[in-house]
């Protein structure tokens, strides 16, 4: 039922640097995590004839991007057959799906797929932060923030905060299981050195800590960074003599049934993660019951509650009873989730960052957080709310 053939292939993965104000350039981070994966696919420059990322050149916000496709190209001196910058659709994994149908279609044979952020170090040399242009005195709203700012809601914190509040009164969602979330990825965080925050993190201490846009507390933020990840896509025939398995890409989906918005669903109790995951199912003889691993988006918390339930991991409106306690979801859990420690600890890279700690963990790369060596199926999933993508992978 794979779409794709089995054509699509991982063959190798890489990331730069990790932190907080690096003082490097994303072009920098970006070079650095690229030729990590080039060499961890045991290619070379030479033969990468594919480049893809997202959101490309876009300047909208200090670092969101660190660098665009042609700049890469131009920075490693490649010769490609096939380039693209995605922006919508998909969104960060929306370049992954692309190199998979470039490769699969025989336009390409290894592609490199990266995204890189340096908000942390841009947003410092500018002066402040993304909040600060609250303060830029009279401007005249567009878009969605002509009947958000009206309000008080120019931010995504606040949008999701709202729709969390509705799981809490029509689902008993508790900001207990909402806890969860970022206990679980502060404790995975504590086994991953480039992890951002690593410190233990106590159910006390989430439940005292100063409210963001109730219910979503601080650490139901996820944590601005600089850093880059990067992932080697490759035609399957063209990978013999490469160092390791690849790791066959069994699906994705990119689907949205509804309108792209965050406050317009019929149900505001589910997202466009719902549309997302039932077109990767409808690609796939694999179900919910075969995945092994969930590396689930976690900018706010309540994300990644969206996702469990849009995967079919538990039926709609329980995932907060079945993330309760944390045991199901911890490393040595029945289906342990975000072993990297997620945005929430180990910084915002954006849904290439599940899709790479995926695979880290299907080739037994995990170290301290490695999990169980039987792990086979993975599912990465990034954004989920207007717009959403997951890819489903396998060394089966």
């Amino acid at each position: 039922m794979n779409p794709l053939g089995g054509r699509a292939v991982i063959t190798g993965i890489g990331q730069s640097e990790v932190g907080r104000r690096l003082g490097r350039s994303g072009l920098d981070l970006t070079v650095e995590a690229c030729l990590r994966a080039i060499a961890d696919a045991g290619l070379t420059p030479d033969d990468i004839d594919g480049v893809t990322t997202y959101p490309g050149s876009l300047s909208a916000m200090p670092g969101f991007s660190g660098a665009g496709a042609l700049e890469l190209h131009d920075a490693l001196g490649l010769d490609t057959r096939w380039l693209m910058g995605s922006v919508e659709v998909a969104g960060q994994l929306g370049p992954v799906m692309d190199a998979c149908l470039a490769v699969a279609a025989g336009v390409a044979n290894h592609v490199v797929c990266f995204r890189s952020v340096w908000e942390s170090t841009a947003q410092q040399r500018g002066g402040g932060d993304r909040a600060s242009v609250l303060g830029k005195g009279p401007r005249r709203a567009s878009g969605m923030m002509e009947w958000l700012l009206p309000y008080g809601a120019p931010s995504a914190s606040t949008w999701v905060a709202m729709l969390a509040s509705r799981a809490m009164h029509e689902h008993g969602l508790t900001r207990e299981q909402l806890a969860q979330i970022a206990l679980t990825g502060r404790a995975n965080a504590a086994r991953n050195p480039a992890a951002i925050y690593r410190d233990p993190m106590s159910l006390d201490d989430y439940l005292s800590a100063r409210m963001i846009s109730t219910p979503l507390c601080l650490y139901d933020c996820d944590v601005p960074c600089d850093g880059a990840v990067a992932v080697i896509v490759s035609r399957r025939d063209a990978t013999g003599g490469l160092p390791r398995s690849p790791i066959t890409v069994e699906a994705f989906g990119a689907g949205l049934a509804e309108r792209h918005t965050w406050d317009q669903r019929i149900d505001l109790t589910t997202m466009a993660a719902h549309d997302a995951a039932a077109t990767m199912w409808a690609q796939t003889g694999l179900t919910p019951d075969d995945v092994d691993l969930m590396e689930l988006y976690d900018g706010f918390s309540y994300l990644t509650l969206q996702w469990i339930e849009a995967l079919g991991f538990c039926g709609h409106g329980e995932a907060g009873r079945y993330v309760e306690g944390g045991r199901r979801i911890a490393i040595d859990g029945e289906r342990p989730l975000n072993t990297q420690g997620g945005q929430l600890s180990a910084g915002r890279l954006h849904g290439l960052g599940f899709l790479h700690e995926a695979c880290v963990q299907l080739w037994r790369e995990g170290g301290d957080r490695q999990v169980a060596a039987d792990l086979e199926v993975a599912v990465a999933a990034a954004g989920g709310g207007p717009v959403a993508g997951c890819v489903l992978v396998s060394l089966r």
